[in-house]
């Protein structure tokens, strides 16, 4: 009973926190921006639920903090929901209704009735924010610790790879792929990993000559640091690590913040290129994940983490840079998909404000009101499917199954 409450703490506490902390950066983006541009406000909340805790600034901003610690949000004057998509048919009278209780003039005040890009500014606020944090805890982790660099080294050629057919020898270096500088094993993998059936061009360094190679990865299985199984691009080369070979890179402060901004940019174009890749045909939908996966990587990552930690006060400092890590790259990917252009996301109120910047008028409020349905439809559909593949990689279903046969 200890070993599973044990297993669900671990899971669910610093996923929740993560998420927590990257979600409520994300509202306080639109709220930040809003404030700027003089956008009234009746609300900020700090988690979900009943209120343990709220007052009242002198603004009149409600601040309140959720008993469900999940993320929060920013409740613009006028809003029906927390959402801050409002209802459209009730838009003109919402209007009527202010100017008869406030006047013309304060129409400026609330959101919806904001120029059209004062709510561009407002929306694109909170991805942006976001990226912000990224760069900014990547940045942070690069000064603290620096980088560590193993050689991108060919130590082992396996027969009949797709290593063995382009020409690679035990002894190459590989310093170049797809066109990209190659610093270390761990950049060569990620290019590997998502080139699956397609051939890529490679330089590697021979006897002091810079030689071309042009190799196609094959699908295969690749066993994680967690022993968890997946299907990506397999080159068959083998690296052994020496001792001496890894070294670490280290950062000054503007230095880092470029490594910030670099590191969260690989991790939007590789996602690009997954999701590319995926709409072709050439990726499967397998790497996938939701909450369910956030919460299992969380635990694998906890229980890693006590693995390697000699006493409590070095897990806690392990575990406290392995979140950090997490949450920048969680920071990126919540970024990265509220950009995407489906209505109820950030991205889609984008889109329709730049439809209304085009035709000079807002899109007709029935269009934008199915476009709000079909969005959430489909983000509904995309986390239904992401928690089924959480379950196929437990096993789930396996389990339940054998329990009947």
């Amino acid at each position: 009973m200890f070993g599973i409450l044990q297993s669900l703490i671990f899971a669910l506490v610093p996923i929740a926190i993560v998420l927590g902390v990257v979600v409520t950066v994300h509202e306080l983006g639109h709220f930040l921006a809003a404030k700027a541009l003089g956008t009234k406000i009746d609300q900020f909340s700090i988690g979900f639920g009943p209120a343990i805790a709220k007052w009242t600034d002198k603004s009149g901003v409600e601040w309140r903090i959720g008993c469900l610690p999940l993320g929060g949000y920013v409740r613009f004057a006028g809003d029906e929901n927390a959402a801050s998509v409002p209802d459209l048919d009730n838009l003109e009278a919402l209007r009527r209704d202010l100017v008869q209780r406030e006047g013309e003039g304060a129409l400026n005040r609330y959101y919806h009735f904001k120029p059209l890009w004062h709510r561009a500014v407002i929306t694109a606020a909170g991805p942006a924010a976001n990226f912000l944090l990224a760069i900014a805890v990547f940045a942070a982790l690069l000064m603290a610790l620096g980088e560590t660099i193993s050689p991108a080294r060919v130590d082992g050629v396996r027969a009949g790879s797709p290593a063995e057919r382009a020409g690679f020898q035990v002894g190459d270096l590989v310093v170049q792929a797809d066109g990209k500088k190659i610093k270390g094993f761990s950049d060569l993998q990620v290019i590997v990993f998502l080139h699956s059936g397609s051939p890529v061009d490679f330089v590697v360094a021979r006897g002091g000559h810079e030689v071309p190679l042009t190799a196609t990865p094959q699908r295969g299985v690749i066993v994680d640091q967690f022993g968890h199984e997946q299907r990506l691009g397999v080159l068959g080369i083998e690296n052994r690590p020496r001792p001496g070979d890894q070294r670490i890179q280290r950062y000054g402060p503007v230095e880092a913040l470029a490594a910030g901004a670099a590191k969260s940019w690989e991790r939007v174009a590789t996602t690009l290129q997954y999701l590319g890749r995926l709409f072709t045909g050439r990726e499967t939908a397998d790497q996938l994940a939701g909450p369910i996966g956030m919460a299992q990587l969380s635990r694998d990552i906890t229980h890693k983490t006590a693995q390697v930690s000699p006493n409590l006060s070095s897990f806690a400092v392990n575990e406290l840079i392995t979140m950090l890590e997490l949450m920048a790259n969680i920071s990126v990917g919540i970024g990265f998909l509220n950009l995407l252009p489906v209505p109820v996301l950030d991205g889609g109120h984008l889109l329709f404000y730049a439809y209304e910047a085009v035709a000079r008028r807002p899109l007709a409020a029935k269009v934008q009101a199915a476009g709000y349905r079909v969005g959430l439809a489909l983000v509904l559909g995309l986390m239904l499917f992401a928690s089924w593949n959480d379950l196929q990689r437990l096993r789930v279903f396996k389990l339940i199954g054998g329990l009947f046969s």
